[in-house]
């Protein structure tokens, strides 16, 4: 193989990612490994006058699921789903339903606050901490 070929390897691999390569030609093979292991920094120019990002303030809660399992927005197939987009909510009321080992544990708000988004998808498999809903915080 030649050196041309090899970098051209080389070149690819940076460019997809890859930490490694192996590639087999007329019966020779040829592995090319990267190591990542190394802090990559990257510097990038700002334009003189530029305003300077502000993290976003948060403005609401997130709901998070306590185990794994498959997320239901509804008590039954074709029932209605527990909440939508836009609906209030108080503390303790049921959100949702994740199944975990054919055990079904409603998911139940932890304050008051209105549903801004629901994060996941009927059906979805879920893992601990995986956010299911963004709940506004509202004043009582």
């Amino acid at each position: 193989m030649k050196e041309s070929d090899i970098r051209k390897y080389a070149g690819l691999m940076q460019e997809l990612g890859l930490t490694g390569l192996e590639i087999t030609e007329d019966n020779h093979v040829v592995r090319l490994e990267r190591n990542l292991s190394a802090p990559v920094t990257e510097t990038i120019a700002v334009p003189e006058g530029a305003k300077p990002v502000v993290p976003e303030i948060k403005d609401y809660s997130s709901v998070t699921s306590p185990i794994v399992g498959v997320f239901y927005a509804a008590p039954a197939e074709n029932a209605e789903p527990f909440v939508s987009v836009g609906d209030r909510v108080s503390k303790g009321t049921t959100l949702c339903i994740i199944e975990a080992m054919k055990l079904m544990n409603e998911i139940t708000a932890d304050e008051d606050g209105v549903i801004v988004e629901i994060c996941v998808r009927n059906g979805q498999v879920v893992e601990y901490g995986t956010e299911l809903f963004r709940l506004q915080k509202v004043a009582p």
